[in-house]
C-alpha cells in the first residue's frame, strides 16, 4: 500500500507509523540492492523495477543508492546515476530521458518548518522535483524541494539548487544561479579523440 502524502502543505511526516512503515520497507529494498555485485545489471534492473514508480530503458543506479519510498520516483530512458545518490521522495521526483547524475548528489522533496514548535512536533512539507531531458547534474550537488530543472541544462558540481532553472543553460553555485546559455559553440569545446 502506498502512503498518500499531501503535497505543498504541512503534514505529520515524523512520528507517523504509516509513513515509517513504508520507509522501512523501502530501506530494506535499498539495502538489498546495495549488496548486489555492482556488475549484476540484470538483478539490479529487476529490483529497481520493483522499487521505482516508473522506469524507462537503459537505467543505471550505481550503488549505493538510497531513497525513502521509491514509488514516488519516475525515471525516463537512458538514465545514469553515479555512486551515492540519495532521493528523499516524499513527493514525486521525475527525471526525463538522458539524465546524467554525478557522484554524491541529493534530491530532497522534504522541507521542515522554520517555526521550532511545528518542527519539533514532526510537521513537514513535501514538494515535487522535476528534472527535464538531457540534463547533467554535477558531483556533490543538492536539489531542493519544489525545484524544476529545464531540458538540456547543466548544473555545476557542488551546487545547491534552491530555485527552478530554465532550459538550455549552465548554472552553478550556492545558491545555484544561471551563468550562461548553452550555444552551438559547445560542440567545439573539446577536441575529438580521432582528430589529428
Amino acid at each position: 500500500m502506498k502512503a498518500k502524502i499531501p503535497v505543498n502543505c504541512l503534514f505529520q511526516g515524523c512520528y507517523n507509523p504509516e509513513y515509517e512503515e513504508e520507509i522501512k520497507k523501502c530501506k530494506d529494498k535499498c539495502f538489498a540492492y546495495n549488496q548486489l555485485n555492482p556488475n549484476d545489471r540484470e538483478t539490479q534492473e529487476k529490483m529497481l523495477r520493483s522499487m521505482l514508480g516508473k522506469m524507462g530503458k537503459e537505467v543505471i543506479f550505481t550503488p549505493p543508492f538510497w531513497c525513502d519510498y521509491g514509488y514516488n520516483i519516475s525515471v525516463g530512458d537512458y538514465f545514469y546515476s553515479n555512486h551515492n545518490l540519495i532521493i528523499t521522495d516524499g513527493a514525486e521526483v521525475t527525471f526525463g530521458d538522458n539524465v546524467f547524475i554525478a557522484p554524491n548528489c541529493c534530491f530532497t522533496t522534504a522541507e521542515h518548518p522554520i517555526d521550532p514548535e511545528q518542527r519539533k512536533s514532526g510537521l513537514e512539507i513535501a514538494k515535487p522535483i522535476t528534472i527535464g531531458n538531457n540534463v547533467w547534474i554535477g558531483a556533490g550537488s543538492t536539489i531542493l524541494a519544489g525545484v524544476n530543472i529545464g531540458d538540456n541544462t547543466v548544473i555545476g558540481a557542488g551546487s545547491v539548487v534552491t530555485k527552478s532553472i530554465p532550459d538550455n543553460v549552465v548554472a552553478v553555485g550556492i545558491p545555484c544561479k544561471v551563468v550562461r546559455k548553452i550555444t552551438q559553440e559547445e560542440k567545439y569545446r573539446y577536441p575529438m579523440y580521432n582528430e589529428k
